[in-house]
């Protein structure tokens, strides 16, 4: 006898730095300890974020990456879970697929793999570089789940998904409290489905789109 096909699961994509793991306030302490930067977000542009105390002028944007790679490189055990993140992950996999889509260089797959799992998360890693549209697509393509969710922090990053996975439930989330205020919503941008920024909050919200069990409507920017 032929054992019936398993029943399609829900399946979450969820970013990891900012929307898992702090990662802005642990690369400012090190840029603080280590090469005497200033790292201040008031100004929401991460480019100009950076200054160098001994001349006070801002770190060029081709010196940011080196110091970014530095940071993975040697520092990712500072970073920590967002509150509630850990505990919202465990309470989903119970219903749902679940897949991490990190902006990454693919080598650091196994390392970010690692530090995930040593909070409990045991999920699948997926290194991405550049917009999250097309790999997101993949991912929802490979698993076919009965109904798909992302989560990300970065508004360019709901846009692309918008574009090539309309189908997919959008929530913008930027769990770093002093760098919330300065990421523009993707949801009124009408990328995003919803802007939450607290794990407690979005657990609702996410496990209502697992139980309601349908495709994501098409949204507009809001007026």
């Amino acid at each position: 006898m032929t054992p019936s096909p398993k029943a399609p699961r829900p399946l979450l994509i969820t970013d990891c730095d900012e929307v898992l793991l702090y990662m802005v306030a642990p690369f400012r302490d090190w840029l603080d300890e280590a090469h005497d930067i200033e790292f201040d977000m008031s100004g929401g542009d991460f480019a100009k974020a950076l200054v160098d105390r001994k001349t006070r002028e801002a770190v060029k944007p081709g010196d940011i990456w080196p110091l970014l790679n530095a940071f993975f490189d040697t520092e990712m055990h500072r970073q920590m879970p967002i509150p509630g993140a850990v505990e919202a992950l465990k309470a989903i996999g119970e219903h749902a697929d679940i897949v991490v889509l990190t902006n990454l260089n693919d080598h650091r797959q196994q390392s970010r793999s690692e530090q995930l799992a040593r909070f409990g998360l045991h999920h699948r890693v997926v290194c991405n570089q550049g917009p999250k549209g097309e790999p997101l697509k993949r991912i929802v393509d490979e698993h076919a789940p009965s109904v798909a969710i992302f989560v990300d922090d970065l508004p360019q990053h709901h846009e692309s998904a918008a574009e090539h996975a309309p189908e997919v439930w959008r929530l913008h989330m930027v769990g770093e409290t002093a760098l919330a205020p300065h990421i523009v919503c993707a949801a009124t941008a009408g990328h995003a489905h919803a802007r939450i920024d607290s794990w407690t909050a979005a657990l609702d919200w996410v496990m209502e789109r697992i139980a309601l069990g349908v495709p994501a409507p098409g949204i507009e920017a809001a007026a």
